[in-house]
Order: C-alpha cells, then structure tokens, then sequence
C-alpha cells in the first residue's frame, strides 16, 4: 500500500498567459504566411523564435514546479512522496530529450 502524497496548492503560471498569447500571434503570423507563399526562410525564421518562446514558457515552468512543488516535496514529504516526485522528474527529463 503506498501513501496518499502530501497535497499543496500548486502555483499558478498566469504570468506565462502573455507569451503564450504573443506565441499564439506567432503561429496565426506563420500560418499567414504559408498562406501567402511567403519566402521558405522568412518562415522557418518565425517558426524558430515561435519554438524559443514556447522553449522560455517550458523553462519557466519547470523552474517554478522544482521551486514550489519539488521543494514542498522534499522537505516536508515522506519518502513515498519524495521517491514519487523523483520519478516524476525522470520521467520529464526523458520526455524532454530531443
């Protein structure tokens, strides 16, 4: 039988809706472009800087999960939680690897 783990408020990223919202315009500007038969580089150049801010909202994201949840894991979890939350971060780390 494994342990309930120990429940927190997890943090809330609305900080992050604003560059979601600027990679949103991104994607419709790309799209638009494709449409409009744009220029094969022009548009692999907005696809990249679309790629780098979904890269900064990833990054700040796991910065505030390992600050706020890892953290409240590990210091006030058992070790079913902390064992749990180390998984976890194998599993994202495996799942980031390109």
């Amino acid at each position: 039988m494994t342990a309930e783990p120990h429940h927190h408020d997890h943090p809330h990223h609305h900080g992050e809706l604003p560059r979601l919202n600027r990679i949103a315009g991104q994607v419709d500007g790309i799209r638009r472009m494709i449409a409009e038969e744009r220029h094969c580089a022009d548009i692999l150049t907005q696809i990249r800087a679309a790629r780098a801010a979904l890269k900064t909202v990833e990054a700040n994201v796991l910065e505030t999960h390992l600050q706020s949840c890892v953290r409240d894991a590990m210091s006030g979890g058992d070790k079913a939680e902390i064992d749990a939350k180390i998984e976890e971060l194998k599993d994202l780390f495996k799942r980031f690897e390109e």
